[in-house]
Protein backbone atom coordinates (compact mmCIF):
# COMPACT_ATOMS: atom_id res chain seq x y z
CA UNK A 1 0.00 0.00 0.00
CA UNK A 2 1.21 3.23 -0.85
CA UNK A 3 1.94 5.44 2.25
CA UNK A 4 -0.65 8.27 1.73
CA UNK A 5 -3.33 5.87 1.09
CA UNK A 6 -5.02 6.26 4.45
CA UNK A 7 -3.78 9.83 4.82
CA UNK A 8 -5.72 11.38 2.04
CA UNK A 9 -9.23 9.72 3.67
CA UNK A 10 -8.09 11.27 6.83
CA UNK A 11 -7.35 14.77 5.47
CA UNK A 12 -11.01 14.79 3.84
CA UNK A 13 -12.87 13.48 7.16
CA UNK A 14 -11.13 15.69 9.49
CA UNK A 15 -11.62 19.20 6.46
CA UNK A 16 -15.40 17.74 6.18
CA UNK A 17 -16.17 17.46 10.08
CA UNK A 18 -14.64 20.44 10.79
CA UNK A 19 -15.21 22.69 8.02
CA UNK A 20 -18.84 21.57 8.87
CA UNK A 21 -18.64 22.77 12.32
CA UNK A 22 -16.40 26.00 11.23
CA UNK A 23 -19.82 26.32 8.79
CA UNK A 24 -21.93 26.17 12.21
CA UNK A 25 -20.01 29.07 13.85
CA UNK A 26 -20.00 31.03 11.39
CA UNK A 27 -23.49 30.76 11.29
CA UNK A 28 -24.06 31.58 15.22
CA UNK A 29 -21.45 34.60 14.48
CA UNK A 30 -23.89 36.16 12.08
CA UNK A 31 -27.02 35.30 13.63
CA UNK A 32 -25.94 36.73 16.64
CA UNK A 33 -24.28 39.95 14.76
CA UNK A 34 -27.77 40.40 12.79
CA UNK A 35 -29.71 39.52 16.55
CA UNK A 36 -31.34 36.75 15.37
CA UNK A 37 -34.01 35.44 17.98
CA UNK A 38 -32.59 32.61 19.74
CA UNK A 39 -35.97 31.12 20.43
CA UNK A 40 -35.75 30.24 16.49
CA UNK A 41 -35.39 25.88 16.72
CA UNK A 42 -32.41 26.86 14.03
CA UNK A 43 -30.82 29.45 16.24
CA UNK A 44 -31.60 26.96 19.05
CA UNK A 45 -29.84 24.03 17.50
CA UNK A 46 -26.71 26.49 16.18
CA UNK A 47 -26.30 27.55 19.96
CA UNK A 48 -27.18 23.95 21.71
CA UNK A 49 -24.49 22.40 19.18
CA UNK A 50 -21.77 25.56 19.90
CA UNK A 51 -22.43 25.91 23.47
CA UNK A 52 -19.66 23.98 24.97
CA UNK A 53 -16.58 25.28 23.86
CA UNK A 54 -17.42 28.34 23.59
CA UNK A 55 -18.27 28.35 27.64
CA UNK A 56 -14.96 27.16 27.70
CA UNK A 57 -13.37 30.44 25.54
CA UNK A 58 -16.03 33.32 26.93
CA UNK A 59 -14.44 34.22 29.92
CA UNK A 60 -10.99 34.65 27.71
CA UNK A 61 -12.96 35.98 25.11
CA UNK A 62 -16.03 37.96 25.94
CA UNK A 63 -19.11 38.94 23.36
CA UNK A 64 -18.55 42.78 23.03
CA UNK A 65 -21.79 44.22 21.25
CA UNK A 66 -22.77 41.36 19.63
CA UNK A 67 -19.80 40.37 18.17
CA UNK A 68 -18.95 36.81 19.57
CA UNK A 69 -14.97 36.57 19.96
CA UNK A 70 -15.41 33.02 21.82
CA UNK A 71 -16.72 31.71 18.46
CA UNK A 72 -14.21 33.89 16.31
CA UNK A 73 -10.83 32.72 18.01
CA UNK A 74 -12.63 28.92 17.61
CA UNK A 75 -13.22 29.57 13.92
CA UNK A 76 -9.51 30.93 13.79
CA UNK A 77 -8.42 27.88 15.99
CA UNK A 78 -10.35 25.43 13.91
CA UNK A 79 -9.50 26.81 10.15
CA UNK A 80 -5.91 26.53 11.66
CA UNK A 81 -6.16 23.09 12.53
CA UNK A 82 -7.10 22.08 8.92
CA UNK A 83 -4.39 23.98 7.18
CA UNK A 84 -1.69 22.21 9.39
CA UNK A 85 -3.49 18.96 8.13
CA UNK A 86 -3.41 19.95 4.95
CA UNK A 87 -0.54 22.07 4.66
CA UNK A 88 1.84 20.94 6.72
CA UNK A 89 3.65 18.32 4.26
CA UNK A 90 4.24 21.80 1.46
CA UNK A 91 7.40 23.28 1.28
CA UNK A 92 7.24 26.92 3.13
CA UNK A 93 4.84 25.80 5.25
CA UNK A 94 4.87 27.80 8.43
CA UNK A 95 2.66 29.07 11.36
CA UNK A 96 2.34 32.42 9.50
CA UNK A 97 1.43 31.12 6.22
CA UNK A 98 -0.97 28.59 7.41
CA UNK A 99 -2.99 31.92 9.43
CA UNK A 100 -2.49 33.87 6.56
CA UNK A 101 -4.73 31.22 4.70
CA UNK A 102 -6.44 30.41 7.11
CA UNK A 103 -7.71 33.99 7.46
CA UNK A 104 -8.54 34.25 3.83
CA UNK A 105 -10.23 30.76 3.77
CA UNK A 106 -12.66 31.82 6.55
CA UNK A 107 -13.12 35.76 5.16
CA UNK A 108 -14.54 33.47 1.82
CA UNK A 109 -16.85 31.02 3.41
CA UNK A 110 -18.29 34.20 5.66
CA UNK A 111 -18.81 35.66 2.19
CA UNK A 112 -20.00 32.15 0.77
CA UNK A 113 -22.70 31.71 3.29
CA UNK A 114 -23.61 35.49 2.67
CA UNK A 115 -23.86 34.60 -0.98
CA UNK A 116 -25.78 31.31 -0.55
CA UNK A 117 -28.05 33.11 1.60
CA UNK A 118 -29.21 36.04 -0.58
CA UNK A 119 -29.43 33.23 -3.76
CA UNK A 120 -31.82 31.21 -1.17
CA UNK A 121 -33.77 33.78 -0.14
CA UNK A 122 -33.86 34.95 -3.60
CA UNK A 123 -35.46 31.30 -5.01
CA UNK A 124 -37.57 31.52 -1.57
CA UNK A 125 -39.56 35.01 -2.55
CA UNK A 126 -40.29 33.45 -5.74
CA UNK A 127 -41.44 30.24 -4.87
CA UNK A 128 -43.40 30.64 -1.52
CA UNK A 129 -43.44 34.76 -1.25
CA UNK A 130 -44.82 35.81 1.86
CA UNK A 131 -44.58 33.07 4.04
CA UNK A 132 -42.96 32.38 7.70
CA UNK A 133 -41.14 29.55 8.72
CA UNK A 134 -38.11 29.25 10.65
CA UNK A 135 -35.40 29.47 7.71
CA UNK A 136 -36.97 31.93 6.06
CA UNK A 137 -36.64 34.18 9.36
CA UNK A 138 -33.02 33.51 9.50
CA UNK A 139 -32.20 34.07 6.18
CA UNK A 140 -33.95 37.35 6.75
CA UNK A 141 -31.94 37.89 9.83
CA UNK A 142 -28.65 37.29 7.88
CA UNK A 143 -28.87 39.39 4.61
CA UNK A 144 -31.25 42.20 5.86
CA UNK A 145 -27.64 44.24 7.13
CA UNK A 146 -26.20 43.74 3.40
CA UNK A 147 -29.46 44.20 1.85
CA UNK A 148 -31.04 47.10 3.58
CA UNK A 149 -27.82 49.62 2.40
CA UNK A 150 -28.42 48.36 -1.37
CA UNK A 151 -32.21 48.62 -1.10
CA UNK A 152 -31.80 52.29 -0.19
CA UNK A 153 -29.70 52.76 -2.67
CA UNK A 154 -31.54 51.00 -5.73
CA UNK A 155 -35.36 50.80 -4.89
CA UNK A 156 -37.44 47.95 -6.20
CA UNK A 157 -38.40 49.07 -10.41
CA UNK A 158 -41.87 47.72 -11.13
CA UNK A 159 -41.99 45.12 -8.60
CA UNK A 160 -38.40 43.93 -9.10
CA UNK A 161 -36.02 44.17 -6.62
CA UNK A 162 -32.44 44.77 -8.28
CA UNK A 163 -31.15 44.84 -4.69
CA UNK A 164 -30.14 41.29 -4.17
CA UNK A 165 -27.82 41.34 -7.44
CA UNK A 166 -26.28 44.35 -6.49
CA UNK A 167 -25.50 43.20 -3.11
CA UNK A 168 -23.79 39.40 -4.85
CA UNK A 169 -21.74 41.65 -7.30
CA UNK A 170 -20.17 44.04 -3.80
CA UNK A 171 -19.71 40.68 -2.19
CA UNK A 172 -17.97 39.02 -5.28
CA UNK A 173 -15.84 42.40 -5.94
CA UNK A 174 -14.73 42.57 -1.89
CA UNK A 175 -13.55 38.70 -2.21
CA UNK A 176 -11.73 39.80 -5.00
CA UNK A 177 -9.88 42.57 -3.37
CA UNK A 178 -9.06 41.26 0.32
CA UNK A 179 -8.36 37.63 -1.13
CA UNK A 180 -5.28 38.40 -3.64
CA UNK A 181 -3.29 40.82 -0.83
CA UNK A 182 -3.73 38.14 1.42
CA UNK A 183 -2.02 35.42 -0.45
CA UNK A 184 0.50 37.65 -0.77
CA UNK A 185 1.36 37.65 2.59
CA UNK A 186 2.05 33.84 2.72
Amino acid sequence: MPAGYLSNPAIFLVNALVGAYIFVLILRVLLQLSGASSSNPISAFIIKVTRYPLNILRPVFPTIKNINLAAIVLIIVLQMLIGFVMLASLPGANSWAIFIWSISEIIVQVINVLTYSIFISIILSWINPGVQNPITELLYKITEPILAPCQRLIPPMGGLDLSPMVALLGLQVLKMLLIPPLQALM
